[in-house]
């Protein structure tokens, strides 16, 4: 690594370690739009694995993260106790379950019903595997809407409240902390924990990128006929990459729950897999700072238009609706960066490179 890479890694580790310090003095909602922006970050490096290393178009994506959420929740929050008796005896100061307890079984969870998602999909390509994975993820929204009756396991539609916030070692992220007489809101420390896992989990992408496996994939994504015939074994792949996308999934739903302190099936909607599938394409599919721009830029997006979108309304006298004009400007934005650049906005050097040297006619 020369010194200018050293040098650049540097600027960029001090900006994002002093952001939400900054952003604090114009109010605590810009750090938590740079939270959500870390936790879509998330979201999109898992989908990333599935879509842009195996070639697996999954639309369901949100049925993972739904139940990352759910299993914190439910495992974190007064509602099991409230519903049975017996539980409430075994805990009667409540279910506080430990941190590390609830991500290894969310993100295992997950990975379980990533796995069973694709076992009945591994005949399955293109716009039929993005059919039934869309199915699976509105059947996992219907299961939470109606689990209510007769026995209340979710809540239904009015989702789950009271759920505790993260805790380690005794410090309680959910409050605000002062250290060094600087005071850090509970929004920043937030901040500095989903920034860990995200850096986390680029580590396990390169890394998965570099190895057999990730080579394997490609082979898959690019021509799945010429990998078999090589003697790879597809099946076991494709069923690694779905699992290995989903435990991503369930740790950001895990997260999200906790940063929230509220869930509720509307939360998992069909607009939200949709929403990470583009942030994927987007950026630049199977290319790993591509897709995190892709995320940064999706996830804050909508938040920055409000401020474009509420002007626009007044000038209009009321009659176009804000959050319609807000969804409009960001579909016009993604066209014009899809037409302008079809690629991505940060694609991988490696695509193209054949079609650039292939002899011209």
């Amino acid at each position: 690594m020369t010194q200018k890479s050293l040098i650049r890694y540097a600027l960029i580790a001090a900006l994002l370690l002093v952001l939400p310090l900054v952003l604090q003095n114009f109010g605590n909602a810009w750090v938590r739009i740079a939270d959500m922006a870390l936790l879509y970050v998330l979201l999109a490096l898992g989908l990333n694995i599935v879509v842009g290393y195996a070639g697996l178009l999954d639309l369901g994506y949100v049925a993972f993260f739904a139940i990352g959420a759910y299993s914190y929740g439910l495992l974190n929050s007064p509602h099991l106790t409230e519903t049975f008796a017996w539980l409430a005896a075994a805990y009667p100061t409540g279910m506080h379950t430990p941190i590390w307890l609830v991500l290894i079984l969310g993100a295992g969870l997950a990975g379980i019903f990533g796995v069973l998602l694709g076992a009945p999909t591994l005949r399955l390509r293109g716009d039929y595997l993005a059919i039934v994975t869309l199915g699976f993820g509105e059947i996992i929204r219907v299961f939470l809407n109606n689990l209510d009756n007769p026995v209340n396991i979710t809540n239904g539609p009015k989702g789950i409240g009271q759920i505790d916030s993260l805790q380690f070692f005794g410090i309680n992220i959910g409050k605000k902390m002062v250290l060094g007489g600087i005071e850090f809101a509970s929004v920043s420390l937030y901040y500095y924990l989903f920034l860990a896992l995200v850096l986390f989990s680029i580590l396990i992408s390169h890394r998965l990128e570099q190895s057999r496996i990730g080579r394997a994939w490609m082979a898959i994504r690019e021509d799945e006929i010429a990998a078999k015939a090589m003697g790879i074994n597809t099946r076991n792949l494709k069923l690694t990459a779905f699992g290995m996308g989903a435990t991503f999934g369930g740790v950001s739903g895990a997260m999200f729950a906790s940063f929230q302190g509220f869930i509720s099936p509307e939360s998992f909607s069909l607009m939200e897999s949709v929403m990470i599938v583009a942030m994927v394409v987007l950026g630049g599919i199977g290319h790993l700072p591509g897709v995190i721009l892709g995320a940064v830029l999706l996830s804050a997006l909508p938040e920055v238009l409000r401020y474009v979108a509420g002007p626009l309304q007044t000038m209009t006298d009321g009659r176009l609706d804000a959050s319609i004009l807000r969804q409009l400007l960001i579909a016009l934005a993604m066209v014009t960066i899809m037409l302008m650049r079809p690629r991505g906005l940060w694609p991988s050097p490696e695509h193209g490179k054949s079609l650039a040297n292939a002899p011209k006619a």
